[in-house]
């Protein structure tokens, strides 16, 4: 098993951790894992083709859709608060 691989099976695993935890307590480890997560998914993609890339993406984006959609609002000037009215 090469250390990308390693690497990313670890990256799955905090990733559900975090998932456990309390929403309040999600917030800082969560970002750390959005920010983390292109960096591997493109060196898997380099190292194992665009297609794994591609589905990497895939997962990413269906993992962190509502946090994803959050900072885009927020840095396009978007309206934040009906997104988190219509979570409660």
């Amino acid at each position: 098993m090469t250390l990308l691989i390693a690497v990313s099976a670890l990256w799955v695993l905090a990733a559900t951790a975090v998932a456990m935890l309390p929403l309040r307590r999600q917030y800082i480890p969560g970002v750390a894992l959005m920010l983390a997560a292109p960096v591997l998914i493109y060196l898997l993609g380099r190292e194992f083709g665009w297609i794994v890339g591609l589905a990497a993406t895939a997962a990413f984006i269906s993992m962190f859709r509502n946090p994803l959609r959050y900072f885009w609002r927020k840095w396009t000037g978007g309206d934040v608060e009906e997104l988190i009215k219509g979570r409660d």
